[in-house]
């Protein structure tokens, strides 16, 4: 896919969670599965199907009598572009900082603690070992 990644907004998400837990998927298939998550009513969510395919996010299947739609990125490709620009606009790119203001006011358990500095280590190794 192309580097660059689209928009997508709060309720595109939502969609978008639907595909990639099974997809392709039909219009009908995708409404049903946000039935009961959502107050949406069919056409809602057929306009944002049609947004979706717009953007290049999701692609359609014409191939058959009734249209199929699948994602044409995959969840890690959207949180990573999600996440890269939620730290341009917020934090200027300064990673640190925002982990830095995350940390000192969100209470994590030990495990997640210990999680967090054996991510750090490996990263250090890999950074370590990597030829300069």
């Amino acid at each position: 896919m192309s580097t660059s990644m689209p928009s997508i907004s709060e309720a595109e998400w939502r969609v978008m969670n639907v595909l990639w837990e099974k997809s392709p998927l039909t219009a009908n298939e995708i409404i049903s599965s946000l039935e009961g998550h959502t107050d949406w009513n069919p056409k809602t969510v057929r306009t944002l199907l049609n947004r979706l395919v717009q953007k290049n996010a999701v692609g359609v299947n014409q191939n058959q009598r009734v249209y199929t739609f699948y994602p044409l990125y995959s969840q890690n490709e959207c949180q990573h572009a999600e996440a890269q620009s939620f730290l341009e606009r917020i934090y200027s790119g300064a990673l640190k900082s925002m982990l830095v203001q995350f940390i000192q006011k969100e209470s994590l358990s030990d495990e997640e603690i210990q999680e967090l500095r054996s991510i750090l280590d490996a990263k250090q190794s890999s950074t370590d070992h990597s030829p300069k």
